[in-house]
């Protein structure tokens, strides 16, 4: 039996468009143990909701799974029919959606849309349980069970949020992947929002995916971090490891860009932009960036090492054990 309650090997997820095939996750591995808590960061564009959609089996034409495996429990759900997959989601594996006001039916009570996950499921149990069930949940977010019966457009931000997530867990999913769940929050709101995802993570021992590009959060949230770009992943680590020593330049200079109290005013950014799917630099998508960059780089895409225990990166610079 394997310690891990999700494996990506190798996932593939390519979009046939008329100006060509875009690589949107490209040979994408990652494990996660249950109850860990897994960061996946990079800049817009970098692959990362694709590749939880990729793991939900919820990639739209003209995109598809090209390649690769999604070992739940040890079973792939690349390989299941998409009823059984129809399952799985929200069941075992869940999603906080980005974007809570665009997510939730603006027509419907937030206690039917959770009851729904649950009729959607075949839950053999009567519409009193359900409500219960469905009060539980709201409870478990930190919201009043008497929010149930409001519309989405009566709560705040932060609460249509915790809505999503009460929908989300209320069939206790064994993983939560939560895509930029605090976007378009205030701080104070998005330190609650994930809060409640911490102590609802705890407290049923799920794992969590955790999407986002901000470091900060990353830091002080996950357990380990793993790095997208272009498509690509670059490196992954503990987070103690990678703030302190960070491997891959981009993940370096993702650190290096966030502010910092004893450099007040200073701001770094990454030079240059994320280039075109389409149109990927030869070797290592990154060279085109990259400050510490050589002849190599440009020729031969860089294989992933392991540098350590749990450590991994893909870079030329440490191809000869430097």
């Amino acid at each position: 039996m394997s310690d891990y309650v999700l494996q990506v090997k190798d996932l593939d997820v390519h979009y046939f468009t008329d100006a060509g095939i875009i690589e949107a996750a490209n040979k994408v591995s990652f494990n996660l143990r249950p109850g860990e808590r897994l960061g996946l960061v990079g800049e817009s564009g970098s692959g990362k909701s694709t590749t939880a959609l990729g793991i939900l089996r919820m990639i739209k034409s003209p995109g598809r799974i090209a390649g690769g495996e999604v070992l739940l429990d040890g079973i792939d759900l690349t390989k299941i029919s998409e009823e059984e997959m129809r399952l799985v989601r929200g069941s075992q594996v869940s999603m906080v959606p980005q974007g809570a006001m665009n997510s939730l039916n603006p027509v419907l009570r937030i206690n039917d849309q959770i009851m729904d996950a649950m009729i959607d499921h075949g839950l053999n149990i009567s519409k009193a349980e359900m409500r219960e069930r469905a009060a539980k949940a709201l409870q478990a977010v930190e919201l009043d069970p008497r929010i149930g019966e409001m519309y989405p457009h009566e709560l705040s931000g932060g609460m249509k949020q915790r809505a999503c997530i009460a929908i989300s867990i209320v069939m206790s999913p064994k993983v939560i992947i939560a895509d930029e769940p605090t976007s378009a929050l205030d701080v104070i709101t998005q330190r609650q929002v994930m809060q409640t995802i911490g102590n609802l993570q705890e407290r049923m021992g799920s794992a969590v995916i955790l999407i986002g590009h901000d470091m900060g959060l990353m830091a002080q949230f996950v357990d380990r971090l793993a790095v997208m770009y272009a498509g690509r992943l670059v490196e992954i680590g503990t987070v103690k490891h990678m703030f302190t020593d960070p491997l891959h330049p981009y993940t370096r200079l993702l650190i290096e860009s966030l502010p910092r109290l004893d450099a007040k005013g200073e701001f770094h950014g990454i030079p240059g932009i994320t280039p075109s799917l389409l149109e990927l630099p030869p070797g290592c998508v990154f060279n085109t960036r990259c400050p510490q960059a050589m002849e190599l780089c440009s020729q031969r895409i860089p294989r992933i090492l392991n540098k350590g225990s749990e450590r991994q990166v893909a870079c030329h610079l440490y191809e000869n054990g430097v």
